[in-house]
């Protein structure tokens, strides 16, 4: 699919959409219940528990942070707004939405064994993604209840919705017979401490390219219904307003600890932030371009189009963004490609260990060397946007 025509299919911009639905009767219904996520098969069950992934630069990471400074935070800077956005949270829109309905029945037997695989790799790493969410805003949320009740209160609800995205795509994953043990992996997964900075940052990006990507689906698969290979994707336009609602929620937080957007060192993390997110989106989606592919579209156009959106949403809380209608990003994004390929040919191949290592290492430096030039790219500054961006 062209670039032009996935403009076309974005001529809405529903950024702030936050429409009630109608309630649905769940005797007719599967209503994925919030706190679905950590149900392993019983024994005897037809679903299989899936192994998780193997741990990569591009897989979904498990987070935590310092507690102490997240109860400490100061939020009277901008508390009035932090509470209009409770009070979102609080209505909880999606409530009813994550409902299966008949037509999940059978549909898992409509695909081929190659949409089928990629599909369900779709599913597992989203699932991921949800569920590293909940882990880390459940546990917020219950570390600073007493300290800092309105931030406590903003993460709670949050975990909420990430709860049932992640029972939703679990109970997907059913469908094709197996199912991720998201006990297992809360107990097993290797987490990386961030700094409440570090959260910030790369929560507000992962929630606000997550609204980009789904919502992009959406209304391309609402233009070309035969590219709609699974019902999943029905519900992917209320979905992704809880993705937008987080990432408005860190967008408040930031305006609260005015350092994390002001000055050179958040300009610098901030690109850093901004270009290793979107580096790997872009590489990780082209090395699964099958996925988009089965859904209609290329995968390039697609990233190009979410990155451009993305990076237009950061402008209003970002000092900085990046340069991405520079011919000279994308062409940087591609030796990332390349590099990342050849890394998978040496994983794939039958050498001995030390051998593949020796085999890695000059690709290792180029992707180095490829981000460092990316990272050193003249950034542009957030004000140069339109007023209606900012």
């Amino acid at each position: 699919m062209a670039g032009g025509q996935l403009n076309d299919a974005l001529h809405r911009d529903p950024i702030k959409l936050t429409v009630p639905l109608t309630i649905v009767s769940t005797e007719q219904k599967q209503m994925v219940p919030p706190t679905a996520v950590n149900d392993a098969p019983s024994a005897g069950s037809a679903v299989a528990v899936k192994d998780p992934a193997k741990d990569t630069i591009l897989t979904p990471r498990f987070y935590t942070t310092d507690f102490e400074a997240m109860a400490a935070m100061d939020l009277r800077p901008n508390e009035a707004e932090l509470e209009a956005i409770c009070e979102e949270f609080r209505k909880d829109y999606n409530r009813h939405h994550f409902v299966r309905n008949e037509e999940f029945d059978g549909a898992a037997d409509k695909l081929d064994p190659e949409t089928r695989r990629v599909f369900v790799e779709f599913l597992e790493q989203s699932c991921t993604s949800e569920f590293s969410g909940f882990l880390l805003y459940k546990e917020l949320s219950r570390r600073i209840k007493t300290r800092n009740p309105l931030l406590a209160e903003c993460f709670a609800h949050m975990a909420r919705d990430e709860a049932r995205h992640a029972g939703f795509l679990n109970k997907s994953m059913s469908d094709f017979g197996l199912q991720l043990d998201l006990g297992f992996l809360t107990a097993n997964k290797k987490y990386t401490f961030f700094k409440p900075k570090f959260i910030f940052y790369a929560t507000y990006l992962s929630e606000k390219i997550g609204y980009w990507r789904y919502i992009t689906i959406f209304r391309h698969l609402e233009k070309n219904p035969d590219s709609k290979i699974f019902p999943i994707f029905n519900f992917f336009e209320n979905w992704c307003q809880d993705e937008n609602r987080h990432g408005d929620f860190f967008d408040a937080l930031m305006k609260a600890q005015p350092d994390t957007v002001r000055g050179l060192r958040a300009r610098l993390w901030c690109r850093f932030f901004l270009l290793a997110v979107f580096a790997t989106m872009y590489v990780r989606d082209v090395a699964r371009k099958e996925f988009y592919e089965a859904l209609g579209l290329d995968a390039r156009d697609y990233d190009r189009l979410v990155i451009d959106k993305t990076n237009e949403t950061t402008a209003r809380v970002f000092p900085v963004v990046l340069d991405v209608k520079n011919p000279k990003f994308y062409a940087g994004l591609e030796n990332l490609v390349t590099n990342n390929a050849a890394l998978d040919a040496v994983d794939a191949s039958a050498s001995p260990a030390p051998i593949k290592v020796v085999r890695k290492l000059p690709h290792w430096i180029a992707n180095g060397a490829q981000m460092a030039s990316l990272f050193l790219m003249a950034p542009v500054r957030s004000e140069q946007f339109q007023p209606s961006v900012r």
